[in-house]
């Protein structure tokens, strides 16, 4: 699946927060990105252009392009409950984001190749998808050999700061424990404007 390899410091720049993370780059410049980037008048954003900015944030967050993220959302709107809520919860039970909660990787970004390269075991079975929906209970290691890789041993840390998500830092094995409460994931953003959008 094709994936965004551009400039993340520009995104980031374009949301007005550093949606990958600590960047020193958009600390120095953050404001949005171009020749305009520094006037005080921006032209007043419409409704939909709200809508449809919260939903490429979100896109870009998870590292996800259109159709997938379509996809996710049909299948959040299947699902019992608030559509905006099950989008948010399916997005965060990819396994490429749970290898990133756990620390076992430093971005999301890292933690789909890991995934890719078969550095990933999902119940004791590799699994190189990282779109792959990992369900409460299920537990996501790293592979036996794999554990000596420099990346990851330098993104692993203690306990996972995730009250969702339980490490165990001698095996290297964390536990998908339970589906978290939206007030538990800090990433912001506005899911019920991206219901909107596509309820249109």
């Amino acid at each position: 699946m094709a994936r965004y390899t551009g400039p993340t410091t520009k995104i980031a720049r374009k949301f007005g927060e550093p949606i990958y993370g600590a960047d020193k780059n958009y600390d120095r410049k953050n404001y949005p990105p171009g020749q305009h980037g520094l006037a005080k008048k921006r032209k007043k954003v419409s409704e939909y252009g709200t809508q449809l900015q919260e939903k490429q944030k979100a896109k870009y967050t998870y590292g996800l392009l259109e159709r997938q993220f379509r996809n996710l959302y049909e299948k959040a709107s299947r699902m019992k409950g608030r559509k905006g809520d099950n989008l948010i919860f399916l997005l965060e039970s990819r396994l490429d984001n749970i290898v990133y909660r756990l620390g076992i990787a430093p971005t999301r970004a890292a933690a789909r190749q890991l995934v890719t390269h078969r550095h990933i075991v999902l119940n004791g079975k590799l699994c190189s998808i990282p779109s792959c929906i990992v369900k409460p209970g299920e537990i996501v290691s790293v592979r036996e050999r794999s554990k000596s890789l420099e990346v990851i041993q330098d993104s692993i840390g203690g306990s996972s700061k995730y009250p969702w998500l339980e490490w165990d830092a001698a095996t290297l094995a964390g536990k998908y424990a339970n589906r978290p409460e939206r007030s538990e994931i800090p990433e912001n953003i506005n899911e019920q404007l991206i219901v909107e959008l596509y309820s249109k």
